[in-house]
């Protein structure tokens, strides 16, 4: 027998609402485990992963051209999640009572018309072809430089005081052209560059900051897959687009930024007869010393230059707590992605269009959704949370975090008063987390309660599996962390219900290969935001707990943040 059409909706919500009470009973539960108010609880099971899904599939659609910094489509993504903020009901953070905070950059576009080549004192030079054998910008933002200077390999590029190393000892790169390893020295001495995880030092942007301060015109940065965790085509189509700093920087800059492929350098090192392999070696001692090679660096880069601004997304929940608080939360996740990257030389019906919808819709779809349950909870409770709430979606992750960067020397509320950034970049759409990565929650005396709340939830905190890949200095609590702010990023484990481990590394091994920082990080019906919703929860269970804590979240004493923190809670 056919129900009557009001019949058959009354019975779908019925089923809709039994799922999602059904659906909640695990939060519950968890909440409970972890000590924590019926109310927040509350809020943690209204969080739902088809408002979720809704956010994924508008932020990584086509009509918003890959979210690119300072494009239409980055704006488009802005003011939708400005949009968002304003119906959950939160307070403007941003400039003049808005939620945009306007950044002011610069970008520069490395035309096809640069060329780039390597030149023995005696023999042939060894011209490049753009994109690729190397990629390169320039840092000064000029529409046009030529170089013509000689190439000094400096090993890692690295002068680290705290731990007696200096690739620029005995020479002078003032002029001239650096050569360096990505990465950083090898070792397996936690004492010595942290052992097997990456430092800042092994950063390619440290690197060609230092090389600037050097006096160096150029920087080349010698790819390989293995050190820095991820494939040519990554680099390829990073730096295919425009290259964008704060225009404001006062810091030296390159005129070329470069990398180049592995084998290049293989065949620039032979050229003055030495061999890349055993360069590298000697690198990896204190006692190297850097050297000048028979080598000129030809080079005319011509770049398309434009000065724009694009936003930061930051709301407020305001707090309870009277006068000046050390216990913010701040939760963030960047909006920005690469854009368009065309040449239109691809056969018709090639996509050029990086939609970035786990690469980070699911970041901005998580802190929409807890920007929503903080402010469900104010409002079925009636009062507002310990200490303020900040939610903030930045803009210019992919350009270097140059947005967190802005948003970490212009903060809403005064640095010292922010407890903790939980920021989140890319969650899997897997299914069921059994397991989640917190690279940095260990350097916090808050890591005892993150080992807590994990436990209530059912989730195995999993140790770096790619330390060669410095993933905490590669997200924007990064930037939060420079000034101070204890930071880290709420990220996926390997392990998914009914599937291995190394399914979920088999994975998370496919999605770098195929599909970061490329076309096909596309939505698809058939994603499962599980994922997505069982962190925002635990996010929200661990923001809670630092709002509500007798003290202060803070770095363990000797971290490397610890003294920017300490000046910054003196200087409110």
């Amino acid at each position: 027998m056919k129900l009557p059409l009001l019949d058959q909706l009354t019975l779908v919500l019925a089923v809709l609402a039994s799922s999602a009470a059904i659906a909640a009973e695990p939060a519950a539960a968890s909440f409970a485990a972890a000590g924590l108010p019926p109310a927040v609880a509350a809020a943690a099971a209204g969080i739902d992963g088809e408002r979720i899904r809704s956010h994924v599939r508008f932020l990584s659609h086509d009509l918003l051209e890959g979210r690119g910094t300072g494009s239409r489509g980055g704006d488009i993504a802005a003011e939708y999640l400005a949009t968002q903020f304003a119906l959950a009901g939160l307070k403007p953070a941003g400039d003049d009572g808005s939620y945009l905070q306007k950044v002011r950059f610069a970008g520069a576009q490395t035309l096809d018309s640069s060329s780039l080549s390597f030149v023995p004192n005696d023999g042939e030079a060894l011209p490049l072809k753009l994109f690729d054998d190397y990629v390169v910008s320039n840092h000064t933002l000029t529409e046009n430089v030529s170089i013509d200077a000689p190439l000094v390999f400096v090993g890692y590029g690295i002068d680290a005081p705290e731990y007696q190393w200096d690739d620029y000892k005995g020479v002078d790169v003032r002029g001239k052209v650096a050569l360096i390893i990505v990465n950083e020295p090898p070792s397996t001495d936690p004492k010595f560059f942290k052992g097997e995880a990456l430092t800042y030092y092994g950063r390619w942007t440290y690197k060609y900051e230092q090389a600037a301060r050097k006096g160096a015109v150029g920087a080349v940065i010698i790819h390989r897959d293995d050190l820095a965790s991820y494939p040519w085509s990554v680099v390829k189509s990073s730096w295919s687009n425009e290259a964008i700093a704060l225009a404001d920087d006062p810091r030296q800059k390159l005129q070329a930024a470069s990398w180049v492929q592995l084998e290049v350098a293989r065949l620039l090192l032979s050229l003055s007869g030495r061999e890349l392999d055993e360069a590298i070696r000697q690198a990896g001692s204190r006692e190297f010393k850097a050297f000048e090679l028979p080598v000129r660096m030809r080079a005319s880069i011509d770049s398309r230059v434009r000065r724009f601004e694009s936003s930061n997304v930051v709301a407020m929940l305001p707090g309870a707590d009277k006068g000046a608080a050390r216990q913010a939360v701040l939760y963030s996740a960047h909006y920005d992605h690469l854009g368009i990257v065309a040449d239109l030389t691809g056969p018709p019906g090639t996509d050029y269009i990086f939609n970035g919808a786990i690469d980070n819709a699911t970041g901005c779809a998580v802190v929409l959704e807890l920007a929503r349950a903080y402010a469900s909870m104010k409002a079925s409770t009636g009062t507002p949370p310990p200490h303020p709430v900040i939610f903030a979606a930045v803009t210019a992750e992919e350009k270097g975090l140059l947005g967190s960067k802005y948003l970490g020397e212009h903060p809403p509320i005064p640095v010292g008063q922010i407890g903790l950034n939980l920021n989140f970049d890319s969650f899997a759409p897997l299914g069921v987390p059994e397991s989640v990565k917190m690279l940095g929650s260990e350097r916090l005396n808050f890591f005892p309660t993150v080992e807590k709340t994990a436990k209530a939830f059912r989730l195995a905190i999993e140790p770096d599996s790619r330390p060669l890949a410095g993933s905490y200095y590669r997200s924007d609590h990064f930037s939060m962390a420079r000034v101070g702010v204890p930071a880290f990023s709420v990220s996926l484990g390997d392990k998914f219900a009914g599937q291995t481990r190394e399914w979920g590394q088999e994975r998370a091994r496919e999605y770098t290969a195929k599909h970061y920082h490329q076309p096909s990080d596309e939505y698809r019906a058939d994603m499962d935001f599980t994922s997505s919703v069982d962190m925002a929860r635990f996010g929200l269970a661990l923001g809670w707990q630092a709002l509500s804590a007798a003290t202060p979240v803070a770095w363990l004493p000797g971290d490397e943040f610890e003294a920017t923190r300490l000046k910054s809670e003196r200087n409110p």
